[in-house]
């Protein structure tokens, strides 16, 4: 907190803001800030469920009814903030899309070689899935005469009890499977 000489108070949230501020920079130039985003536009700055989330130095006597309509409310005041703060949003990015599409489409026609170097790295692109594909053929290939080798073996082989020897602090076991 900082406190001019005219008992005016001034609270940062971190010391980023604090030093800026000593510093006498404008917040409404800086764009991080939130006064830059409300000036700017970008924020929903007028809206009357604003005006709820005020700061009110009023002493009301304490009523249980009183405090849980009081919690309903700023639930539902939330609500409704975070849909109008939503329904701004988006009808401010309306028209990304087509702006977008539009500088796109003049980088494209400004520089032709870039539609050639994409080109090359689709081509190139699809090579390499190819030979992934062929490798895999080939080794699903080599597999399957594997299996087949081993199952034959295995017809042939008896099978002998394994010993497996387990080692405690008191004894040794021999266990045969």
């Amino acid at each position: 907190m900082f406190v001019r000489n005219d008992a005016k108070e001034f609270r940062f949230c971190r010391s980023k803001c604090h030093k800026n501020f000593k510093m006498r920079r404008n917040p409404r130039k800086l764009k991080w800030t939130k006064a830059f985003r409300k000036a700017a536009g970008k924020e929903l700055a007028v809206d009357s469920t604003l005006t709820f989330a005020q700061r009110r130095n009023i002493p009301v006597r304490y009523n249980r009814e009183l405090v849980a309509t009081t919690l309903k409310a700023m639930s539902r005041i939330e609500e409704i903030r975070q849909k109008r703060e939503r329904a701004f949003y988006k009808n401010r990015m309306k028209g990304n899309k087509e702006t977008d599409f539009l500088r796109d489409l003049e980088l494209v026609n400004n520089n032709p070689e870039l539609l050639k170097m994409r080109e090359v790295e689709l081509r190139k692109q699809a090579e390499k899935e190819a030979r992934k594909l062929e490798m895999e053929n080939e080794i699903d290939m080599e597999s399957e005469t594997e299996d087949m080798e081993v199952e034959s073996e295995e017809e042939e082989q008896v099978e002998e009890p394994v010993k497996i020897a387990l080692k405690n602090k008191k004894r040794t076991k021999k266990i045969a499977f």
